[in-house]
C-alpha cells in the first residue's frame, strides 16, 4: 500500500539572494518517519496552488512555523507590528487551503505559526505581541544560536477535551517560540490546551474531521524522544491513512 501524502506548506525565504519556497526539514522527517507517510513540499510562489488539485492529492495538510506572521489585514488589524515579519505569498496560499481541507475533512496538523494561520482562515483573530499584553508571560524563544536550548521545554500546558484523551495525560510540558498567539478563537474550533497564563495553546476543529488539530509549540523538534510528540504525528499518519481507506471503499 502506497504511503499517504502529507502536503507541508513552505514559506517564502532566500537561496543565493534569490526568491525561495522554503520549510525546515524537522518538519519533513517528522512526517517520513514518525508519521510514516510521504512529504510533499507545497511551494507558495504566486500562482502556484491549485487548491482542488492540492486536495484531490493530499490525505493530509501540515501547516509548519516559520519566522514570518501572518498579515492582519486577515482578522481585521490594520497594520503589522513588525511590517518586515510578513509572508503575502503563504497566506494567499494556506488561507484558502485551510477553509478548503477543512470543508472536505482533510487531516491538518497546524504548528506555530500554522496554529495561528489556521485560527485566522476560520474567522478568528490573533494577538500581535503576545508580550506586551497585560496578563500574558512572554513567550518567545532565548535569543541564543544553540538550538537545542531554543527549542528546550520552557513551560507546561494544561489539557482537555480530545487532546487529554489523546495523550493520555491532564498536561504536558512544552517548547515555546512565537511573539503573536490566539486573541479570538474561531468558531469552528475547541480549545483543547492552555498555558499557565491562560493564553490557548491547542485547538481542535469540530464537525466530524478525523483529526485537525492545531498547537502552539513546536511537537516536531526531536520527536523521537518526546512521548507526547510521538502520540501526535502517529495519530497524524492514522488520520492520513484513514482518508485513503476511505476513498478506496468508496
Amino acid at each position: 500500500m502506497s504511503r499517504p501524502i502529507i502536503a507541508i506548506a513552505c514559506s517564502t525565504g532566500v537561496t543565493s539572494e534569490l526568491a525561495a519556497d522554503a520549510v525546515g526539514r524537522k518538519y519533513s522527517l517528522a512526517v517520513a518517519e514518525v508519521s510514516e507517510c510521504q512529504p510533499l513540499l507545497l511551494p507558495v510562489a504566486a500562482g502556484t496552488a491549485d487548491i482542488n488539485t492540492i486536495l484531490d492529492v493530499a490525505s493530509g495538510i501540515l501547516l509548519p512555523g516559520a519566522v514570518a506572521n501572518v498579515h492582519p489585514e486577515h482578522y481585521g488589524d490594520e497594520e503589522p507590528v513588525i511590517p518586515e515579519a510578513i509572508d503575502r505569498d503563504r497566506d494567499a496560499v494556506t488561507l484558502p487551503l485551510i477553509r478548503a481541507a477543512v470543508e472536505r475533512k482533510v487531516p491538518i496538523l497546524a504548528i506555530c505559526r500554522g496554529f495561528q494561520e489556521l485560527n485566522v482562515a476560520l474567522g478568528g483573530t490573533l494577538h500581535q505581541a503576545v508580550h506586551t499584553v497585560e496578563g500574558y508571560a512572554d513567550h518567545r524563544e532565548p535569543k541564543v544560536t544553540d538550538f537545542d536550548v531554543m527549542f528546550a521545554v520552557r513551560h507546561t500546558v494544561t489539557l482537555k477535551g480530545e487532546l487529554r484523551k489523546w495523550l493520555g495525560q491532564d498536561e504536558i510540558t512544552v517548547n515555546s517560540l512565537h511573539g503573536q498567539g490566539i486573541k479570538d478563537l474561531a468558531k469552528p474550533l475547541v480549545a483543547e490546551a492552555f498555558a499557565e497564563d491562560g493564553l490557548v495553546e491547542a485547538a481542535r476543529v469540530v464537525a466530524g474531521n478525523p483529526f485537525s488539530l492545531g498547537v502552539q509549540w513546536h511537537p516536531e523538534w526531536l520527536v523521537s524522544s518526546n512521548p507526547a510528540s510521538l502520540a501526535l504525528f502517529r495519530r497524524f499518519g492514522d488520520a492520513a491513512r484513514g482518508m485513503i481507506a476511505k476513498g478506496q471503499a468508496a
